[in-house]
């Protein structure tokens, strides 16, 4: 099995399937990338179980084609913006895994809750929310900082959003678990069916939220806001869809770049000091912590027509993998991109967030969640300890963490 090769020159190029999850959670993916940029940038691979698909993996490549998406369709109906494609009559449709015109009307719904003036609102309920479980952490003793702070913060930020009842607010995050789920790894949904089927508990309960809010005047929260659009007729496939897509958004995101940006700090020392003694550089810290985790490893389109990309021609029809974790690697695009450096001059040129009109529209609500964090982090002068090896994420998708031992000190 190709996945069991640690060294990327040992195989074929021709043979590198750069999708196999084995290579995100043993953290040698790196490797294969770093080939296809110097080698083969725009590379094909025949066979994967995912069918052939084609990589692209240079900074400005990728930019160029999130961009244009009148070439790079992400249609759920033409395969959507997963490498898994859907089985038919089963597509899940929502704005991500649509064209304008209809991409465009679903996102402008949802916009609003991220809007400059709402985002201000709620900083004030980041910080009491992160206060609240700094605070709860014990001192000394260990505990895994993933489940006690980089689920429970971004969970109660979830619910806030959607003004979801907070005592049932771990629902958000299993949902969001099973609905990233890779079938071929998951020890609990194996197909679709599976998936749909326990999801059936998340539609049933949105469903609910959404007719109360429907005969309640708007207000600022997600159901509210999908209950008073014309988005209210959507069928309970499209419905579903939507909440999954805003729910994986507000959750996988940000916990893993809250998880991934803990251990490259502890792994750089020099650089948690740098930030200890200029506690300003936490505004250049957030974006380089979400550039070097890339917690969305990848968006797929699908082409239109025929194609050049670098010089390179793809087919119509084919399945082509933007690699947002090798574009934030890119020598050619970002200077020492293998190095974790706070204080960059330029912080916010990476991949992460992606381009053109699906470029993440809760980005500065991620952005605002991780810098509350580090100030609350840094006002207390916490020390951190790993007290064991993270255990990585097996996904070609979430480049996330799932636990992470360690021990906090308080002065």
């Amino acid at each position: 099995m190709e996945a069991e090769h640690g060294n990327p020159y040992d195989i074929d190029i021709d043979a590198i399937d750069v999708s196999q999850p084995e290579y995100f959670q043993n953290d040698t993916i790196g490797l294969y990338f770093k080939r296809l940029r110097n080698e083969q940038p725009i590379h094909y691979c025949a066979d994967s179980r995912f069918g052939p698909y084609w990589s692209v993996t240079k900074f400005n490549d990728i930019m160029a084609i999130d961009k244009d998406h009148q070439n790079f369709s992400s249609d759920a109906f033409l395969g959507g913006i997963q490498m898994t494609d859907f089985p038919k009559g089963m597509e899940r449709s929502n704005f991500i895994n649509m064209d304008p015109p209809e991409h465009d009307a679903q996102r402008k719904v949802v916009s609003p809750i991220v809007a400059p003036s709402n985002l201000a609102n709620m900083e004030g309920t980041i910080r009491e929310h992160v206060i609240d479980i700094l605070d709860q952490l014990p001192n000394g003793e260990v505990f895994d900082w993933v489940d006690k702070v980089s689920i429970e913060l971004t969970t109660r930020m979830l619910a806030t959003l959607f003004d979801f009842p907070f005592e049932q607010r771990r629902k958000l995050t299993y949902w969001s678990e099973v609905a990233s789920a890779d079938l071929a790894t998951s020890d609990e949904i194996k197909t679709e069916e599976q998936r749909i089927a326990a999801l059936g508990e998340c539609l049933t309960t949105f469903k609910q939220l959404m007719t109360e809010r429907a005969n309640l005047p708007p207000k600022n929260d997600l159901i509210s806001m999908l209950a008073h659009s014309s988005m209210v007729n959507m069928d309970d496939q499209q419905f579903l869809s939507t909440l999954i897509l805003l729910i994986i958004g507000g959750n996988d995101t940000t916990r893993n770049s809250i998880s991934g940006g803990l251990l490259a700090l502890i792994e750089n020392p020099e650089e948690f000091a740098k930030l200890r003694a200029n506690p300003i550089l936490v505004n250049s810290l957030v974006p380089e912590i979400i550039r070097w985790q890339t917690p969305l490893t990848h968006m797929r389109r699908t082409t239109t027509k025929e194609v050049e990309v670098s010089g390179v021609t793809i087919p119509a029809g084919a399945k082509v993998v933007m690699w947002y974790l090798s574009g934030n690697r890119d020598e050619q695009a970002i200077e020492n991109p293998d190095q974790f450096i706070i204080d960059r001059k330029n912080p916010r040129h990476h991949l992460s967030f992606g381009f053109g009109i699906h470029r993440c529209v809760g980005n500065r609500l991620a952005e605002m969640q991780i810098r509350v964090l580090w100030e609350e982090i840094l006002s207390r002068n916490l020390t951190f300890e790993l007290a064991g090896e993270p255990q990585r994420t097996l996904s070609n998708v979430i480049h996330g963490i799932n636990t992470m031992p360690l021990r906090v000190t308080r002065p």
